[in-house]
């Protein structure tokens, strides 16, 4: 099975929150509907934080890494 992409995943929580904010399901639909959600949110931030780690700025100089400074997001 392929694993979803963040962008899958985002898409996927986007659809869920507007149908959680529709009123239009039915409370055990919105249950389970909250329910994936947070586990989508979880994987979101799982994807995320792996991101970040692999985003670290590499200072290279001559070919060669030299050192590396963590991905600051403000900066961003």
């Amino acid at each position: 099975m392929t694993e979803k992409t963040f962008d899958e995943m985002l898409n996927e929580l986007e659809n869920i929150v507007r149908n959680l904010e529709s009123g239009r399901i039915g409370l055990e639909d919105a249950l389970k509907a909250y329910q994936d959600g947070m586990t989508l949110k979880k994987a979101c931030e799982e994807k995320l934080a792996n991101a970040k780690e692999q985003i670290d700025k590499l200072i290279i100089e001559n070919n060669q890494i030299v050192g590396k400074e963590p991905f600051d997001v403000e900066k961003a």
